[in-house]
């Protein structure tokens, strides 16, 4: 009897080992077959999976609204990539059996060309176009080192192509109405304001005391005046606020508004033709000349050039 009971003690413990064995093979091999359709899925390009993709089959988005990447950045990414690869993935759509179209991860992408790379770690999904231009948008838009011209463009663009009306447009980039409204009113100051906005040089607290003057003479004016002087966004507040309380006589007035017409010309002309540009107006405002100053032979056949003579 014990040696029959230590025999079937013996298979016991066996067979429970075995059926552990057998659990963790079963397992491991579970494991390893999910793993391999994984990477199956990737590679065969299935929506919904996540793989690498090779960087030369993927076509640039033609919807990415922003065009200007950071050289310096972008180089300093792609150490890190060689260092560590690229963490997060970027997102693309299957176009043909062998071609995707990137949705969002353009710097990423370029970033990891420039660190050798053949092939990249997409996450793979369906869209239309629509929808593509939006998801490009609002990751464009998430992005912190975005001007606010760039942003008020995106949204600009989700408004016109994506027939989005403002309180929409928030919800889809999680902004307030008024935030959105006061991004879309910096596309009605001067171009040349604009572009200041757009390079730096003055913020977006300066650009919203502008937006508050009706005239655009007198935007031109507080403009150059903050360019020139270095003013601060209190002065530019308090110098609109100056500009806005003056009530001068109806002479002086008009002798301002020609002043700000003048300057403005002034400004379109030196624009075209890359030079200071002076306009000498007589005291009756209806005579005067226009100065186009040349520095060499090659300037004045430039400027000739350029009027077509």
């Amino acid at each position: 009897m014990a040696q029959q009971r230590k025999t079937g003690l013996g298979k016991g413990l066996s067979a429970l080992l075995n059926d552990g064995d057998d659990l963790r093979q079963e397992s491991n091999e579970r494991s390893a077959s999910t793993e391999y359709e994984s990477q199956n899925s990737a590679r065969s390009g299935v929506t919904g999976s996540i793989g690498h993709v090779n960087i030369s089959e993927i076509e640039i988005n033609p919807f990415q609204p922003r065009t200007d990447f950071d050289a310096t950045a972008l180089e300093e990414l792609a150490e890190s990539i060689k260092l560590q690869g690229l963490i997060q993935p970027i997102t693309v759509r299957k176009i043909s059996s062998n071609s995707y179209q990137l949705i969002s991860g353009e710097r990423r992408l370029r970033a990891s060309k420039l660190a050798g790379l053949t092939s990249i770690p997409a996450y793979i999904r369906t869209a239309d176009d629509q929808q593509m231009l939006e998801m490009a948008l609002i990751e464009n838009i998430q992005r912190e080192n975005l001007n606010a011209i760039e942003v008020a463009l995106s949204f600009q663009r989700m408004i016109d192509e994506c027939n989005l009306r403002q309180d929409e447009l928030g919800e889809r980039v999680s902004k307030n109405r008024s935030t959105v409204t006061n991004y879309l009113r910096l596309l009605k100051l001067p171009p040349s304001i604009q572009a200041s906005i757009r390079d730096n040089q003055i913020s977006m607290g300066h650009a919203r005391a502008l937006i508050s003057v009706p005239e655009v003479e007198k935007q031109l004016y507080i403009h150059q005046e903050i360019l020139s002087k270095g003013l601060s966004v209190r002065k530019v507040e308090e110098l609109v606020r100056s500009l806005q309380e003056q009530k001068p006589p109806t002479s002086k007035k008009k002798a301002n508004e020609h002043s700000f017409q003048y300057r403005k010309i002034e400004d379109d002309l030196a624009t075209k033709f890359a030079t200071r540009v002076k306009l000498n107006v007589n005291a009756d405002k209806k005579k005067g000349s226009i100065q186009i100053p040349f520095n060499s032979e090659d300037d004045l056949n430039r400027i000739l050039e350029l009027l077509d003579w």
